[in-house]
């Protein structure tokens, strides 16, 4: 077990991996929090017109609940190049290696992407109206912003994972 690779998930990852999983447990990642704190230029916005995406955010009294995914055997190394084509499309992420406490108990070390708080693309503080206009308009290669936002929410939901700014963006974002 000490060669296996955990991938932790927070966002679009927990609904839509797109690498083998042979196992997936919820886990908590301290010190970050989950924000929309990434203007996306390429997935879910464009240049002219960016969108919001999740991203972790350092805070030192925070906690971020998601999924940590074991890689399947075998799939470990086209998982790593799959994941920095999709992730560090703009190099506003950072890859890290973090601690995960597993809800089963154990904790591993994970692959996690984390939000470059120097990068142009960062925008953390937010109003969470501002977002909400944002998310609601915004389209990118991979579809509307809205739909990024309502499938994170809704599978968090159904993970049983609390998320009090994304529940109320959902809600905000559907009447808009």
């Amino acid at each position: 077990m000490a060669h296996d690779m955990w991938v932790f998930g927070y966002g679009s990852l927990i609904w839509n991996p797109e690498f083998p999983v042979a196992e997936q447990v919820i886990a908590r990642a301290h010190g970050w929090h989950r924000s929309f704190c990434m203007r996306s230029i390429h997935h879910r916005g464009t240049v002219d017109a960016p969108g919001l995406v999740l991203a972790l955010d350092a805070d030192p009294a925070a906690h971020c609940d998601g999924l940590a995914f074991r890689v399947a055997p075998g799939a470990e190394a086209d998982t790593l190049a799959a994941l920095r084509a999709r992730e560090l499309i703009s190099s506003a992420y950072l890859e890290r290696h973090l601690p995960l406490h597993l809800a089963d108990g154990r904790q591993v070390q994970a692959l996690v992407f984390v939000i470059d708080p120097d990068h142009e693309q960062y925008c953390g503080g937010l109003d969470l109206e501002d977002q909400a206009q944002i998310i609601a308009h915004a389209i990118g290669g991979r579809g509307a912003n809205r739909d990024y936002l309502h499938a994170t929410a809704a599978h968090l939901a159904a993970l049983g994972i609390a998320d009090a700014d994304l529940e109320w963006l959902s809600q905000r974002v559907r009447t808009l």
